[in-house]
């Protein structure tokens, strides 16, 4: 029905009678002669209307935002002046021969061109949001993701592979959403919070290189980066250690950066987990931040102020300082504001010291703490930090978490804010690095017991094996992260395939071997039988296409996302089911009102 897209119309089709089909975008009548701005995925093309063709015309004087139109026209050069170099059809427009109205549209809720809609408004009428230019792009960008994905990886051997949606109920680490039975009164299903136990038996049962975009689902506290249900690009490979796991995976990436978005990666940071958190506070660091942690700990040990020399001497406390290059010239406000931003992650406050005058010692130097430390320590400071005239330092004093969680916050927020890009603290570049070597397990103080930081089945460093026995703290994991400015966007590890390593990590959890068997019985199982060395990755799609739009949450690259409250407002889910529906299920409401 059409020769080309809207979008696609330019000087190659010069002469030439095209045959159109999209929406109205916009509307104009100039005098006797009406413009019609036509769209479809592809873009906008201008469309002229002459008054000479008189059936078309009055076709054409009823046309109205989002009406979906047919147009048959005479590709031709705008006049002079007139061209859009935004456009790929900026320097031309199609003179309308005819003109056919395939649907009328009532008046739209919004114009598509605002960008002062609440997400509220945009998610109620997702369907009309879809249809703005800036959706439309990221949704290709979306597709074009993905197909480069699929070639990299049939190039490199991957078979894909689904895995069941309706599975067992595991500790994962977020709840389940979870599925009743019908046929098995009382007995439910969980929707997959990952693939992670089928690819293993993937691996297993001999397919070496599985991968698969999927959907998994995580009933969790939602934020700008996550989705009850969201998108995995999901990667298991036999035989490879983790350098090569890691290769391989980059360079999909890269790839990917480079056929769907024209952009090369630079060359890949790596850091250990210890390095990332010492000097960021952060597991998933944003290196376009030109600020780092100074470590004042052991400096802090002897001072009398209670505030630092407290932390310094607990148990897991930390003392570390940010230094602010030209940061004296933040007002007190702005330092008072700062104050207020770290107490949302744990900090009872946060302490700071002017730099004016760095040869003159303690006299150089405003702040109301100074007086509570000694000539040594503030010597300290100022040399480990490398602090001079007109810079700021910021400290953090507590639990170890507080001071990377509170610190760690504000680095970012200063290099982002307008302090931090006038004065060079930020570099708007892409900054990809892997963090590698992250614990096995990490303590849990209110239960009184060691979590795995991964899961379960992650493999630990050649010759850790025996400190899951004796110091499981100390125990280092084969797992890494592939971080790009500050968000991660995958990570994975080697997985266990000996059997007495997987008793080991059991033990160190507390997780008896009856209860192995009930929760992961079908892997452990299955591990018996000649189970291959293995490991692989999972990247969140969403996270990916949200970096490379630059979107400011991943609710713009999915289709139809939940809301923060997990609900999709264009067709009311979740809602109410009636009475019979739960009787075929076994289900009785304890509070029915609650449905009301």
């Amino acid at each position: 029905m059409r020769t080309t897209y809207c979008g696609l119309v330019s000087e190659t089709l010069m002469g030439q009678t095209v045959t159109l089909m999209g929406w109205a975008h916009r509307r104009r009548d100039h005098g006797g002669v009406i413009f019609v701005d036509l769209r479809d995925r592809e873009g906008l093309v201008q469309i002229v209307c002459d008054p000479d063709r008189a059936e078309m015309f009055k076709a054409a004087e009823s046309v109205r935002n989002e009406f979906c139109l047919k147009v048959v026209g005479l590709v031709r050069s705008r006049p002079a002046g007139t061209e859009n170099s935004n456009l790929t059809s900026g320097k031309v427009e199609v003179l309308c021969h005819a003109l056919e109205v395939l649907n009328p549209s009532v008046t739209p809720p919004f114009q598509l061109d605002d960008d002062n809609l609440s997400e509220t408004v945009r998610l109620t009428h997702r369907v009309l949001d879809l249809r703005r230019p800036q959706m439309q792009k990221n949704l290709m960008l979306r597709y074009r993701v993905t197909m480069e994905v699929r070639k990299y990886l049939d190039e490199q051997g991957f078979v894909d592979i689904e895995t069941p949606m309706l599975t067992k109920s595991t500790p994962e680490g977020a709840r389940d959403y979870l599925v009743p039975s019908r046929v098995h009164d009382g007995n439910f299903f969980a929707l997959p919070q990952s693939p992670q136990l089928f690819k293993q038996l993937l691996m297993v049962s001999g397919f070496d290189r599985y991968y698969q975009i999927t959907k998994c689902f995580r009933d969790e506290d939602l934020r700008a980066d996550r989705q009850p249900e969201f998108t995995q690009i999901d990667i298991e490979t036999s035989f490879l250690n983790e350098e090569e796991i890691r290769a391989i995976t980059e360079g999909m990436v890269r790839t990917v950066f480079r056929k769907a978005l024209g952009v090369e990666l630079p060359v890949y940071g790596q850091l250990t987990y210890a390095e990332a958190m010492h000097r960021y506070g952060s597991d998933k660091p944003d290196l376009r931040v030109k600020l780092e942690f100074t470590e004042l700990t052991e400096v802090m040990k002897d001072v009398d102020f209670k505030v630092f020399s407290g932390p310094a001497l607990m148990k897991g406390g930390r003392v570390a300082a940010l230094r602010v290059p030209g940061g004296s010239e933040m007002s007190r406000s702005e330092i008072d504001a700062y104050t207020e931003f770290v107490k949302i992650y744990g900090a009872k406050g946060l302490a700071w010291i002017k730099v004016n005058d760095a040869g003159r010692g303690r006299e150089g130097l405003q702040s109301p703490i100074v007086k509570n430390l000694h000539d040594a320590a503030i010597a300290e400071i100022l040399a480990r930090t490398g602090a001079g005239n007109g810079d700021l330092i910021f400290f953090g004093a507590d639990k170890a978490k507080v001071v990377n969680d509170a610190l760690g916050a504000l680095r970012v927020k200063i290099g982002h804010s307008e302090f931090g890009r006038t004065h060079g603290l930020f570099d708007d570049v892409w900054a990809p690095l892997w963090v590698v070597d992250f614990p096995m397990f990490e303590h849990d103080e209110e239960a009184g017991r060691w979590n795995a930081v991964h899961h379960p089945f992650t493999a630990p460093k050649d010759g850790h094996e025996d400190l899951m026995d004796t110091d499981p703290g100390a125990c280092v994991a084969k797992a890494y992260d592939m971080v790009l400015n500050g968000w991660e966007l995958g990570g994975g590890s080697v997985r266990i395939h000996r059997a007495e390593v997987q008793s080991k990590v059991f033990k160190a959890l507390n997780i008896s071997a009856e209860d192995a068997q009930v929760k992961f019985g079908f892997l452990l199982d299955a591990l018996q039988y000649g189970a291959p060395p293995h490991g692989g990755l999972a990247f969140g799609l969403d996270r990916l296409v949200t970096m490379m739009t630059k979107a400011e949450s991943i609710r713009d690259v999915i289709a139809f996302p939940k809301t923060q409250r997990a609900q999709c407002l264009l067709t009311g889910a979740p809602s109410q089911v009636d009475e019979e529906q739960l009787r075929e299920l076994h289900i009785r409401l304890r509070n029915p009102s609650a449905q009301a």
